[in-house]
């Protein structure tokens, strides 16, 4: 069964935002009218795409976002994303193309940590090479190559970028430990 554009939307804005939305919030995002986001939502709602966690406010589903194409994640695969790399396949941090920082990340848990430490150019240098997207997606995390994505099309700059990418790595091993149980 397809959904119409306009819900595949809403479940992409839902996944885009990672925290509960409003339907007027929604509606205001995709330039559309409440009662139209409204009925949609409560739709996708009833199929199991979206959760109401509190009154009026809509998160999307482990289901919804398998229908915007995100894999399902497991007790195994989350295990996978969370597991220590060998040095080959750890995410070196550079500052330009030559210019190593002898710093590297050989886990999820270890970039976030990292990225805390690093020198805000080499978060710059990376985020526009979609480096990080890269690496994501080299051990199963296509959700997270994804998010990094949209960060990359945000055009941010200096703390702010490290800073979300830091809260979008953050908030994914959370998400990934909660898989885990």
């Amino acid at each position: 069964m397809g959904l119409v554009e306009a819900k595949l939307k809403i479940l992409e804005r839902l996944w885009e935002d990672q925290e509960p939305m409003k339907a007027k919030d929604v509606a205001q995002k995709l330039n559309l009218r409440v009662a139209a986001a409204t009925l949609d939502l409560l739709r996708l709602e009833k199929l199991g795409y979206v959760h109401i966690p509190k009154h009026g406010y809509y998160v999307i589903t482990d289901l919804g976002k398998e229908i915007i194409g995100l894999p399902k994640i497991d007790k195994a695969h989350a295990a996978k994303i969370l597991s220590t790399v060998p040095y080959d396949k750890a995410f070196h941090f550079y500052i330009s193309m030559h210019q190593y920082t002898n710093v590297l990340a050989n886990s999820l848990p270890d970039f976030r940590d990292k990225l805390q430490t690093i020198d805000v150019k080499s978060v710059e240098f990376h985020v526009p090479r979609k480096d990080f997207e890269q690496w994501f997606q080299s051990f199963g995390d296509v959700e997270l190559a994804k998010r990094s994505g949209l960060i990359c099309s945000m055009h941010l700059h200096g703390q702010e970028l490290r800073t979300k990418v830091y809260e979008t790595v953050k908030h994914r091993l959370e998400e990934l430990k909660h898989i885990q149980g």
